[in-house]
Order: structure tokens, then C-alpha cells, then sequence
């Protein structure tokens, strides 16, 4: 099938994408029971989730491997958002300073009548990240660009905006509103627009998107696919409570994750179960935590 984006080459966008899942690094290692309860997991919530959402138990362990994971993916998604423009005409990724420097000798025009030949952009993945003291910060930095160099726009580029834009961006300094005609608030696709003259050359990427990704996973040896043991580390656990429903003995497994120190749990709980001594209930997160 021909190529259909002409400010990126196939083969530029999936060395990218596999940039990008490289990044990923550790999480994509798979999940055992150690490695799924190293930050503490509270079983309380997720008893609640798994009852509240009608999930399984598979389900619900896996929607937590998922959130963990999920944490700190921002970041890898943030380096596709910022370094795709590497590849573009005319576009910079520096490595301090500004997240993205587009130069464009014959001008870019701005939606106020004014033309520059610089733009020197700061990038967001979500619309909501700043708080009040960055967004000063940034507004104060971009100010200070234009006062260094009056041919050049400053952008707040948002991957994730609130709707499509190219707007003055209005934030406070100083505990006053304030806003300049050439630091402006501008959504992705709009950003695309400019840099390429293709007003839908962000839909254009997004729809080869999924195609160039599943490619990378899907190439021998590129990416390492996660196997997770944790459901089944589990029910290893839940198995020694025998003389119990499936879903209590499975409960219980995931309460010594975060209980198996406090009272009752190591002390009186084998007068709720009646075949198991303390000693074995201590062994049991002993197992959970060791067993591979």
C-alpha cells in the first residue's frame, strides 16, 4: 500500500514507534507476585473494585498490573509527542532549553496578521498538567524569548487540548492576568498544520498509526511481551486455604499481600478457617513472595 504522509517517511515513523516502546523499558517486564505487591498493594480496594466493577479476579489483578504500569508511561508517550518532529522540515528537538525550535525561512503566519520565522515551542501531553506556578514560569520564559528575538512565536503546544485551537494564551503572573499576541496556546493538530501546510496531517498520522505500531511489536525480537504470573502466583496461594469458596480463598491471598503482619491475620485468623496454624499462614506470604 502507497505511503500517504509526505513530512514523514514510513520507515522514520517506525523507528520512531520503536524509540518510543523501547522507552518503555522495565515495564514491560513481566509482573510475578513479588514484583505486583513491591509498592504495597491495598486489598481492601481492590476487593471493592473486583465486587463494584462484576469483574474476575483475573480481570481485576490484571487492570492493576495495567495502572502500575500505566504510571509512568506519560513520560514515553511524551517522547513520541515531542521527538516525531525531529523528522520534519525545518524542526529542531533540542536537548535542553525548548522542547521543539521550528524555523521556516520563507515565514509562518500568524492567525493575527503578524509573520515570524521562528517558533519556539513548549510541549504538554495533557491540556491540565500545569498548575499555576509552572504556567507562570513558562509564560515568563516565553516573554523573555520574544524580548531576545522579535521575528519568533512561543507556543504551548497541547497534545491532549481541550478542543482544536491557535489562541492567545491567557495565564497569571504575579497574581495578573496576562496574554501576548505571538505566545499562543495551540492544539497538536493545529501544531501539524503549521509545520506541514496539510491542515489534517496529525488525522493522517493518527490513521497509519495503529498499522506502523503493530508492525514494530510484531517484528522477531523487537519487543519483549510481558508475561505475567501474578493471577496464578495467587491461586498457588489461595489453594492452600482448602475447605473454602474460590473467591474467599482467593481474597485471603490477596490480604496477606498487605495484612499478613496485623492482628488477626497472624494471630486469630485460623479460628475463621480452622485447618490452618498461625505458622502456616506466615508461610503462606513467605510463598507468595518467593515463589517464581
Amino acid at each position: 500500500m502507497a505511503w500517504k504522509l509526505d513530512f514523514i517517511s514510513e520507515e522514520e515513523l517506525k523507528n520512531h514507534v520503536r524509540a518510543t516502546i523501547m522507552k518503555y523499558g522495565e515495564k514491560l517486564e513481566s509482573y510475578d507476585l513479588k514484583r505486583f505487591n513491591s509498592n504495597l498493594i491495598d486489598p481492601i480496594k481492590l476487593l471493592f473494585d473486583k465486587s463494584v466493577y462484576q469483574t474476575s479476579w483475573d480481570e481485576i489483578v490484571s487492570n492493576e498490573i495495567f495502572r502500575q504500569r500505566d504510571k509512568s508511561n506519560n513520560n514515553d508517550i511524551g517522547y513520541f509527542h515531542q521527538n516525531i518532529f525531529s523528522f520534519f522540515k525545518g524542526c529542531e528537538v533540542p536537548q535542553a532549553g525548548w522542547d521543539v525550535i521550528y524555523k521556516n525561512p520563507d515565514g509562518i503566519k500568524m492567525p493575527d496578521g503578524d509573520v515570524v520565522h521562528t517558533l519556539y515551542v513548549e510541549m504538554k501531553n495533557k491540556h491540565n498538567t500545569m498548575n499555576s506556578a509552572s504556567s507562570a514560569k513558562t509564560y515568563i520564559k516565553m516573554q523573555g524569548q520574544i524580548l531576545e528575538d522579535d521575528d519568533c512565536a512561543c507556543f504551548l503546544v497541547e497534545a491532549i487540548a481541550k478542543k482544536s485551537q491557535n489562541i492567545k494564551w491567557t495565564t497569571k503572573v504575579d497574581g495578573k492576568n496576562v496574554q501576548h499576541r505571538l505566545i499562543r496556546r495551540v492544539s497538536m493538530d493545529q501544531f501539524y498544520a503549521i509545520l506541514t501546510g496539510e491542515e489534517d496531517a496529525f488525522y493522517k498520522m493518527c490513521m497509519v498509526l495503529p498499522e506502523i505500531i503493530n508492525l514494530v511489536v510484531n517484528e522477531e525480537d523487537s519487543v519483549s511481551v510481558p508475561r505475567d504470573t501474578v493471577v496464578q502466583e495467587l491461586k498457588n496461594v489461595a489453594a492452600l486455604y482448602t475447605g473454602q469458596t474460590e473467591d474467599l480463598a482467593m481474597a485471603m491471598a490477596v490480604y496477606m499481600l498487605g495484612f499478613n503482619t496485623y492482628i488477626g491475620f497472624s494471630d486469630k485468623i485460623e479460628h475463621q478457617f480452622g485447618k490452618r496454624n498461625t505458622e502456616m499462614l506466615k508461610r503462606i506470604y513467605e510463598y507468595a513472595k518467593k515463589y517464581k
